[in-house]
């Protein structure tokens, strides 16, 4: 063993080899990535696609609005102040949730709706039930999971009550962190108290899941910091705990700029967070769901780990196995076997697209055969840890593997290669080494 190798530092269950961190990777929520996405019209082959469908599908309804916007965000939205805005969004979308319902197989059976974001609870609790009743009208429903992103900003009685009435039973929650100074640095203030009273009303509402969006690598924010978080988090039971690395790319996402910089932990602390993030949970009883995640043994999303069962879609880590997910709304992604499309982002072109009877996919990209099998390994090594490898892709992938099984973060058996234990923050570094796109210029977030 070299004496780098020797020298490096352990934080937690986790060693730091930053010389292994040191190239940006993808998230890969697919595969190939939304950087290999090309703008055109998608019509044809979307049309194409959603005719071809059959059996279970899932679905994801985008609402591109939040009441207050946070710096720190890099998701697809805008205010939702002017309300005339948001009545023509949502004409739109149920427009486009009519025409999508016609293209449809007969067999075609929806078993899980996702409501993200923005913040789907932008809009009136009223409006949400209209929508709901949209997508039944025009879609056939097999009894689906109904899940739901919320802003605990903005969460109204009202909004519990439509939650309960429509039978949403899995909510997440955009919770950051809960130490003030930091959440002043980001620009998104919520008092400890708010937080109580939505976990509150969505256990009553009959919320069986509810997850927590964590980040770690915030300004101003120290290991101390994190630990009273997750500590918090744990005490107010949360089913499910998301912990990301804070990205800060502000030539890509400008609202950054508005974050100092030079409070931002360097890529060591950004590490020992994660790490220390990862024994604290764990510690706590939760188990940990590929590189990110964490739930309580008895949700649904650690039973599908443990079984195996475990998948990636745009939304992260997830325990849905249906093969097809059909995004609706301005910027949502949909993810067919041989397509990824994502809808026209500017939600006043959608809403033009949609007007003249147009699907608005914009974006997107063919998946090749190769495509297919590169993304198989790549989902299997960040869902299960482990990965059958063709043989022509070992014999291509062996130099690049090298520096990871050198440290014991890998093993390679004949053609299987297995994620060794304490290999989480390099996870995404090695499904890279099988990204035949990534001899580009495309940026990345940190790996950790």
């Amino acid at each position: 063993m070299s004496a780098e190798v020797r020298g490096s530092e352990s934080f937690g269950d986790w060693t730091y080899y930053p010389e292994l961190l040191a190239t940006p990777v993808p998230r890969y929520t697919s595969y190939p990535t939304a950087a290999e996405f090309v703008e055109e019209s998608f019509e044809d082959a979307q049309r194409a696609a959603l005719q071809g469908v059959r059996g279970a599908a899932s679905l994801y309804i985008h609402i591109p609005y939040c009441q207050e916007i946070c710096w720190y965000c890099g998701c697809n939205t805008g205010a939702a102040n002017k309300r005339h805005r948001l009545t023509a969004y949502l004409e739109a979308l149920h427009h486009e949730i009519e025409l999508v319902g016609q293209m449809l197989d007969p067999s075609v059976r929806i078993n899980r709706i996702a409501f993200g974001g923005g913040s789907p609870n932008a809009i009136k609790p009223t409006d949400f039930v209209r929508l709901v009743d949209t997508l039944t009208l025009n879609l056939r429903m097999e009894q689906p999971v109904l899940s739901i992103e919320l802003d605990p900003r903005s969460i109204t009685p009202d909004w519990f009550l439509a939650l309960r009435g429509i039978g949403v039973i899995k909510a997440s929650m955009g919770v950051q962190t809960f130490d003030p100074t930091v959440q002043g640095a980001i620009g998104r203030v919520q008092p400890i108290a708010m937080i109580e009273r939505a976990v509150d009303g969505l256990r009553k509402a009959g919320v069986d899941s509810i997850n927590f969006d964590l980040m770690y690598g915030l300004p101003f924010q120290t290991d101390a910091v994190l630990a009273e978080t997750l500590d918090r988090t744990v005490a107010m039971g949360a089913d499910r705990v998301a912990l990301f690395g804070y990205a800060h790319v502000p030539h890509m996402i400008p609202r950054q700029r508005r974050i100092d910089a030079s409070e931002l932990p360097d890529q060591r602390a950004r590490f020992r967070m994660a790490a220390e993030g990862n024994v604290r949970l764990v510690e706590a009883g939760y188990q940990a769901v590929g590189f990110d995640h964490f739930a309580l043994p008895g949700d649904d999303l650690a039973r599908a780990a443990r079984e195996g069962r475990l998948n990636r879609n745009f939304q992260g880590f997830t325990d849905d196995e249906a093969p097809v997910l059909i995004g609706l709304g301005a910027s949502s992604i949909s993810e067919f076997d041989g397509l990824f499309v994502q809808n026209e982002k500017n939600a006043g072109r959608y809403r033009m697209l949609v007007g003249a009877n147009l699907l608005p996919g914009r974006k997107g990209v063919i998946r090749t055969p190769e495509d297919r099998r590169r993304g198989r390994i790549i989902t299997d090594l960040l869902c299960k840890g482990v990965a059958e490898i063709d043989r022509d892709l070992m014999i291509g992938a062996r130099e690049r593997l090298e520096p990871f099984v050198a440290r014991g973060l890998v093993r390679v058996e004949g053609e299987r290669l297995m994620l060794a234990h304490g290999s989480e923050p390099y996870a995404r570094s090695v499904a890279a080494v099988f990204d035949a796109y990534r001899i580009g210029a495309h940026q990345f977030s940190s790996a950790v």
